[in-house]
């Protein structure tokens, strides 16, 4: 890794130079944060597994013509993937009623919403990532009406499909954040899915018991942060048991 151009550190990731130009390595660490990075600590284990979901998840979409910027998993930490611009806007997609919204609104947690609502927040570490409205995207040029619609669209054909997806194998989606950017090819660009999804930047709820299986085990110090990332990583097939009594799990490659 020494030996390689780092291009971005962020909070739970580090971007390198890839093989080929156009193309970058994406490193998954296992560092955990929450609260705006006020609350630290390295989870052994975490990015291995944010790295293995992630994975399956990106390389079934672009199976259902989905673009992502995930080209092929490198190892259990890695991924190629083709160089974009980060358009500056993260896309929170709420199908039930958690976080921020309850709080802000006033509406009991696990509320079902009357629809899918999505939601836009400026990606600024230092200004808290606050919200913003299509208005403030477009007047301050963070991305065009066209490039908003494109996000809003992919968006909800994702949340369609990871609903799909987790419901299959036990789990509510209550809601998640997306991020996208912009890949050159020529002269042309389109609007590309790119990061990560995971349990880092998804609610996943147990849809018999309600258990939390993603990071506001951390965010409010319930533990077993690990164990309940292992569990999605399992119902997804991508995780399982060396053998019936042990307790360290093997990815499936």
């Amino acid at each position: 890794m020494s030996r390689r151009r780092r291009v971005y550190e962020g909070k739970a990731k580090v971007l390198y130079e890839g093989p080929e130009p156009g193309t970058l390595i994406q490193h998954f660490k296992d560092d955990t944060t929450a609260f705006d990075a006020t609350k630290r600590e390295i989870i052994d284990g975490k990015g291995v597994l944010n790295n293995r979901i992630s994975e399956f998840i990106f390389t079934k979409l672009n199976e259902i013509g989905v673009p992502t910027h995930f080209i092929r998993a490198l190892n259990m930490r890695e991924q190629l993937i083709r160089e974009v611009e980060i358009i500056p806007v993260e896309v929170v997609v709420r199908n039930v009623a958690a976080g921020s919204l309850s709080k802000k609104l006033g509406i009991d947690e696990g509320t079902v919403l009357p629809r899918s609502i999505i939601e836009f927040y400026y990606k600024n570490d230092e200004l808290h990532d606050p919200m913003v409205s299509e208005e403030h995207i477009t007047a301050f040029g963070w991305a065009t009406p066209q490039e908003i619609d494109d996000m809003m669209a992919l968006a909800l054909r994702i949340n369609d499909f990871l609903t799909g997806l987790f419901l299959g194998i036990g789990i509510r989606l209550v809601d998640f954040k997306v991020e996208f950017g912009r890949l050159y090819e020529g002269e042309m660009v389109r609007v590309v899915l790119a990061d990560e999804i995971s349990p880092d930047c998804c609610r996943l709820w147990d849809t018999r018991t309600n258990d939390k299986l993603d990071k506001d085990r951390f965010r409010r110090d319930m533990g077993g942060l690990v164990e309940a990332y292992q569990e999605v990583a399992r119902r997804l097939g991508v995780l399982v048991e060396t053998e019936p009594k042990r307790r360290g799990p093997t990815l499936v490659k």
